[in-house]
């Protein structure tokens, strides 16, 4: 076996697996694991081509810092590439990344901004406005500006292109990709217009971008939003030529996630959500063939930057994408329901100490304290404050020491307004069913039920 020197040897030649425990209708469904990548994506590639580009024209200086915008994957791949060649990194991130992610370039030793990801190109706070701002004040700084870079698209053409295509004896009839930078498409799109013309690029978009209606009609207008992260835009980045794609798929974030989902259950691959929007396209194009076809997409990158989001189903039930049946009753505004060990809770003999670290581990404010099944109070914040009071030695203390005693039960079905009561005393209501506990309601779960029926 080959023994390498550096991580980034790694980088590319990702194994190609073919799926068949999804309807791929009568083609043949490839998926490239770029997930494989030793960043977890394939904007590895695009990270190492573009440094090593700046490098060689002199734009960035040994000891330099590189600025970049990103929605999470390129920031790794850079903070992957910096940490090993000495470069100080400064990343603007939308604040809709997850926080793996997050802690991923932190662990790497990225500075991460935060911006707002409500906004669109133009607003200050736009991340690659921002981004952009923030090089031009700092001396010396490199904005690496991906999605203007053509060191992006050169990495896909000299090594994904040629790698699928050795990899499937050069027989491709379409490829599905998404857009972010557009690097992907655009590099993909070069090499194949001159090894394999007729191989036809099929766009995989978020609902809510842009970038659908500019393959359908040559033109677009305002941007919606969408929760897949790393694809979809508010205006069409020069690197994608997407006047190469005439056909392209809209997919919900409902579908993106269900399908990434499903590829861990049937296939045992976790991929991320633009993994999943890709797939999801993927699948429709191969169901709507009438003759057989050889068909490739991309695992983009790794699941497991999104374990707290798309494959938490309390994460998916908050945003409205998955749902209970609907009781009628009470018991449909639980977000963590005890029936399904959704509850985090507390036993009488429980110390304080390991109440505290549930909260934190499962990021809540209070816990039910529980005893033959049955809820005897209610342990929060608050409790923990007035009983420790600053004397460390208390934490050893059992939590009938702190708890509230006095709980606010309701049947489930009471009225809803027996909430509203409750919530007004500043407390959280116990749902029972007769004598058994069905979990807690906070004001958050109740406004997270109306807008979910909002966007119903």
């Amino acid at each position: 076996m080959t023994i390498y020197h550096s991580v980034t040897e790694l980088i590319g030649r990702t194994p190609l697996i073919q799926l068949h425990k999804l309807d791929t209708g009568p083609c043949s469904l490839f998926l490239k694991l770029e997930n494989q990548n030793p960043g977890g994506s394939i904007k590895d590639r695009v990270a190492l081509s573009m440094i090593n580009e700046a490098e060689r024209t002199g734009k960035l200086k040994p000891g330099g810092t590189i600025i970049e915008a990103t929605a999470g994957n390129t920031g790794l791949g850079l903070a992957l590439i910096a940490a090993q060649k000495g470069y100080s990194l400064i990343l603007v991130v939308p604040d809709k990344m997850s926080r793996e992610k997050i802690f991923h370039l932190r662990a790497l030793g990225a500075q991460v901004v935060l911006t707002r990801s409500d906004v669109n190109k133009g607003h200050p706070a736009y991340y690659q406005d921002y981004a952009q701002r923030l090089a031009s004040e700092l001396p010396g700084a490199f904005y690496i500006d991906q999605f203007n870079n053509e060191a992006n698209p050169l990495a896909h053409r000299t090594t994904t292109a040629p790698e699928l295509y050795e990899q499937l004896d050069g027989r491709i009839d379409a490829i599905v990709v998404g857009v972010g930078s557009g690097g992907t498409l655009g590099g993909l799109q070069a090499w194949f217009a001159e090894h394999s013309p007729h191989t036809e690029f099929v766009l995989a978009d978020p609902a809510g971008s842009v970038l659908a209606d500019q393959v359908e009609t040559g033109r677009y207008h305002d941007a919606g939003s969408w929760l897949v992260e790393g694809i979809g835009e508010d205006f069409i980045p020069p690197l994608a030529h997407i006047e190469g794609v005439n056909r392209a798929w809209r997919i919900t974030d409902r579908e993106a996630f269900t399908t990434a989902r499903e590829l861990l259950k049937t296939e045992g691959i976790l991929a991320g959500s633009s993994s999943g929007t890709l797939l999801a396209a993927a699948l429709k194009y191969c169901q709507a063939q009438t003759t057989p076809k050889r068909v490739v997409t991309f695992a983009c990158d790794s699941g497991n930057k999104y374990l707290s989001k798309m494959f938490n189903d309390d994460w998916m039930r908050q945003q409205g994408l998955i749902t209970r049946p609907q009781a009628g009753d009470l018991s449909d505004y639980i977000a963590l329901r005890h029936d399904e060990g959704a509850t985090v809770t507390a036993a009488p003999d429980d110390t304080l100490s390991t109440v505290l670290a549930r909260m934190r581990l499962y990021d809540i404010s209070q816990l039910p304290v529980l005893e033959n099944g049955k809820v005897v109070g209610i342990i929060d914040e608050w409790d923990l404050l007035r009983h420790i009071g600053g004397d460390g030695d208390r934490f050893a203390l059992p939590v009938t020491a702190a708890m509230t005693r006095q709980v606010e039960f309701l049947d489930k079905h009471a009225p809803e307004s027996a909430l509203h009561a409750i919530f007004d005393r500043g407390l959280v209501a116990v749902i029972n069913d007769n004598d058994r506990f069905l979990g807690l309601i906070t004001r958050s779960d109740v406004l997270t039920a109306w807008r979910n029926r909002l966007q119903q």
